[in-house]
């Protein structure tokens, strides 16, 4: 495979596990392992961080034998590893991997998650392992890219303009869908409560006030 469509990294990230509790932080308050170096785990480049081989580390470790390296954060969803896009993508072409909202941030997963069935009438799924997509991506992790860039090469992770134009075009499709539904919600009656109708003047039969009654002279 060629080196230059997945960087050294990549591989190890993803059959790192985090989550678990720094030996030598274990009693602070931040101590659970969520953090991942990008360049002790760059083929070599860099080295010298968290005791060899791809190791996740803490907050208090990145702040001492990271401090001036390449770190991305993981996340966690139902139990799953996702990292922000607005951090992968600055190091990664995510394109074509599908992303999802979670507390107002953008992320996707590192690697697939177990599906039992596919449910009936799925428009999109993911080409590696079959998983039902939101939108037409091709892929739903990264894990599953790298398995479709080994086996097809018709894909890859470096980085390059027009990538990176591509990628935020696909990102862009969930964005622009929730907003289109807003909208629909908005035209089909919420418009009325923004904008109530201007009352109607009251009709120009409408009764008047009488005057005050006058009596009739006596007579004489």
């Amino acid at each position: 495979m060629d080196k230059m469509l997945v960087p050294p990294w990549l591989e190890p990230l993803l059959t790192t596990s985090f989550f678990t509790v720094c030996r030598t932080h274990g009693d602070a308050a931040r101590s659970e392992c969520n953090m991942y170096c990008l360049d002790c785990n760059n083929g070599g480049g860099g080295g010298g961080g968290g005791g060899g081989g791809a190791t996740a580390f803490c907050f208090y470790c990145r702040s001492s034998r990271h401090k001036d390296h390449q770190v991305i954060q993981i996340r966690r969803s139902s139990y799953h590893d996702v990292v922000r896009v607005s951090e992968i993508q600055k190091v990664l072409d995510i394109s074509g991997v599908q992303t999802y909202v979670i507390n107002s941030a953008r992320v996707l997963f590192l690697n697939e998650r177990p599906q039992p069935k596919t449910g009936k009438g799925v428009a999109h799924i993911c080409e590696i392992c079959g998983r039902s997509l939101l939108d037409p991506f091709r892929f739903c992790s990264l894990g599953c890219k790298l398995v479709g860039i080994k086996r097809n090469g018709d894909a890859n992770f470096t980085l390059e303009g027009k990538n990176e134009e591509e990628m935020g075009r696909r990102e862009g499709i969930s964005s622009r869908r929730g907003l289109l539904r807003e909208e629909d919600e908005l035209r089909e009656g919420s418009h009325q409560d923004i904008y109530p109708p201007t009352p109607s003047p009251p009709p120009s039969s409408a009764r008047r006030r009488k005057g005050i009654p006058h009596r009739a002279p006596f007579g004489s």
